[in-house]
């Protein structure tokens, strides 16, 4: 699938969402089925294999690593929802699942479930999605607000067109609204109790397999859109440097210059140690899985810290050789610009965020409380 990614990252880009052909190419690999379970014909991929899967697509298109990684995590989530409704959602392991994480609605208590408004933004893939967990405050009216994802028919939403930004331009994460839509009671996940380790779902709750913990799962995940992106960025530098030179210098072949090969070993460097930041807490998430042990907050902050960590190793391995590259990489039909702005956008994403998740685990090796749940 490699080469048909690749081809099309540019036209993501333009469109603003993957293309309509990558799409259905990722759906018949079986990509979306990782996390499906498997009585609904779904693999329960092992951690190893999506992050493998995932950095591979990330390789040749930043978005549509997002896309699956977005897509695929989605069905992880899907799966933890009480028995009936995954009975609703799976109707076909292939279905498409799309999520937010950012609370932006309201769901009002009702007779027999809630009403829902508001607009949700960073819907990564929300287009292409049969249905939609949607993230909104439980507004009851007395004490804390209680965060919720609820399940919703992607038909019974409406979709801003407004993803308009600079890196992993062609994700698609466009804002979703719900305005007055009716949740039954059983479509409602709490995600309070989920970070808990509690599960509605009566068949998958005892399984080893959805009882990794869903925030470390997508620094997992995230690690490998990281680790995709840098190596490819690294690959098409290798590409490059065969075929300039370095303007206003004696070198008519850029890979005989000394400063590239600085530039390049110290780039290769930061990725290989990103790998082996993502292979160790890969390892450590499939070992405790195994085992049924249960992770100390310290291990869980160390995890989040790993993910923030290596994603700035591959964010300045890939501002190394994009700096490198030269002027005419800033062309958008040259991918290492594109990589580059990838590799930004998704440092700054809020729970990847390298300096946030670093203060976290530095509060924990100081004896103090993590100032998150999200552990």
């Amino acid at each position: 699938m490699h080469p048909l990614i690749r081809s099309h990252a540019a036209s993501a880009e333009r469109q603003r969402r993957v293309t309509r052909e990558v799409v259905e190419a990722l759906g018949d690999a079986g990509i979306l089925r990782m996390n499906v379970p498997r009585h609904y014909g779904g693999y329960q991929s092992s951690l190893r294999t999506q992050v493998d899967v995932l950095s591979e697509i990330s390789t040749a298109c930043g978005s549509a690593g997002y896309l699956a990684l977005s897509q695929a995590g989605s069905a992880f989530i899907a799966a933890l929802f009480p028995d009936e409704v995954q009975d609703e959602i799976f109707t076909g392991p292939d279905v498409r699942i799309s999520s937010t994480l950012v609370p932006g609605s309201k769901a009002v208590p009702v007779d027999g479930g809630y009403t829902v408004n508001g607009k949700s933004p960073f819907a990564s893939g929300c287009q292409d999605a049969d249905w939609h967990l949607l993230t909104a405050l439980d507004d009851t009216g007395e004490g804390p607000p209680e965060l919720l994802w609820l399940a919703i028919p992607m038909t019974e939403l409406t979709i801003l067109d407004d993803w308009d930004f600079s890196g992993l331009t062609g994700s698609g994460s466009n804002t979703v609204v719900a305005r007055d839509v009716q949740v039954p009671a059983q479509r409602a996940l709490r995600v309070g109790p989920l970070l808990e380790g509690e599960c509605p779902s009566q068949r998958n709750s005892a399984d080893p397999f959805y009882r990794m913990p869903l925030i470390l799962m997508f620094c997992a995940w995230t690690a490998a859109s990281a680790v995709g992106l840098a190596r490819g960025a690294l690959a098409e530098f290798g590409e490059r440097i065969h075929q300039r030179g370095i303007t206003y210098t004696f070198y008519q072949h850029q890979h005989e210059a000394p400063v590239t090969h600085l530039q390049f070993a110290e780039a290769e460097m930061k990725v290989s140690a990103a790998e082996l930041l993502s292979g160790d807490l890969v390892q450590v998430i499939e070992s405790r899985a195994a085992a049924g042990e249960p992770y100390t907050t310290a291990e869980r902050a160390r995890i989040r810290a790993q993910c923030g960590y290596l994603a700035r190793l591959c964010k300045e391995a890939g501002e190394l050789v994009g700096s490198a590259s030269g002027a005419s990489s800033l062309h958008r039909e040259v991918p290492v610009q594109r990589m580059v702005r990838d590799l930004n956008a998704l440092n700054l994403h809020s729970f990847v965020n390298p300096a946030a998740n670093l203060e976290l685990y530095g509060r924990v090796l100081s004896g103090l409380e993590p100032d998150t749940p999200f552990l």
